[in-house]
């Protein structure tokens, strides 16, 4: 089936929702599926939810927020704070099970409170097919429609058609939203780590890095990810960085000679 195909069958499944919320997190698939929403539903039956909490970036909140205002779709934002939940924070392989089964429960109060039955979110079908996804339960136990991924639409394909709706987020890097998916499954996740991790990111970010990641190993060692072709950017900057890091702790601070990848915490799972 062509990318065409596939789009006129996604604008047909979600005709048939009338009314939905969609999960919004600002980033290119959920961006994506918010326009197809908007344009087949119209913005008075569409309503965007996101969250902001302890694991999140506010620059990637704000961008979500200009996002649904330039959309002129209806955005309600929601308070919610992870480390509350205890088995969040012991962070074994069903972390983000927890986390995102937390979130879409208190989404699904939106949808009710608004007398829509329909949640829809971005997950793709690269997503069920090339990484560990343990929050994909979270989705089929509370019955949240991924209309992206019924209808097999890949990463790429998204790219394609977000840029021929000229969609800002058509070439936007990975979002760096969720801080816990850097650290080793087994180190406690508390506010203190989420908080080392976050400055050592801004400052990465602030190199002007396309893309870059701050794998806590354990409360000595840091492991840094970014693109190939921008190693040298870490090397020219190689005495601040290890600066940065010894003040925040870290004793041992590399960078990953294979680049950064989705998902590299999860490789000691397979």
């Amino acid at each position: 089936m062509d990318i065409m195909e596939k789009y006129e069958r996604l604008k047909k499944d979600i005709e048939k929702a009338g009314r939905v919320v969609v999960a919004f997190s600002g980033g290119v698939d959920s961006t994506f599926l918010l326009k197809v929403c908007k344009d087949t539903l119209g913005t008075q039956n569409v309503i965007a939810v996101t969250a902001t909490s302890p694991i999140r970036f506010q620059e990637d909140f704000e961008n979500t927020r200009n996002l649904a205002k330039e959309m002129g779709i209806k955005l309600i934002e929601l308070k919610v704070n992870e480390l509350e939940n205890e088995l969040f924070k012991r962070n074994d392989e069903l972390r983000c099970y927890y986390c995102k089964f937390g979130l879409l429960s208190k989404i699904k109060e939106v949808a009710k409170s608004n007398n829509i039955d329909r949640i829809l979110d971005g997950t793709n079908y690269d997503d069920v097919r090339t990484d560990y996804r343990p929050g994909i339960r979270a989705l089929k136990e509370l019955e949240i429609l991924s209309p992206l991924r019924d209808n097999e639409f890949t990463k790429e394909e998204i790219r394609k058609l977000s840029k021929e709706f000229k969609l800002k987020t058509w070439d936007r890097p990975p979002l760096g939203c969720c801080l816990a998916t850097r650290f080793r499954y087994g180190i406690r996740i508390n506010e203190e780590r989420l908080e080392k991790l976050r400055k050592m990111e801004n400052y990465l970010r602030s190199l002007g890095l396309t893309l870059d990641r701050a794998r806590y190993h354990d409360d000595n060692t840091i492991r840094i990810e970014t693109l190939p072709q921008e190693m040298d950017v870490i090397m020219k900057n190689r005495e601040q960085i290890v600066k940065m890091a010894k003040g925040l702790g870290f004793k041992y601070i590399s960078m990953d000679l294979q680049g950064y990848r989705t998902g590299s915490m999860n490789e000691v799972l397979r």
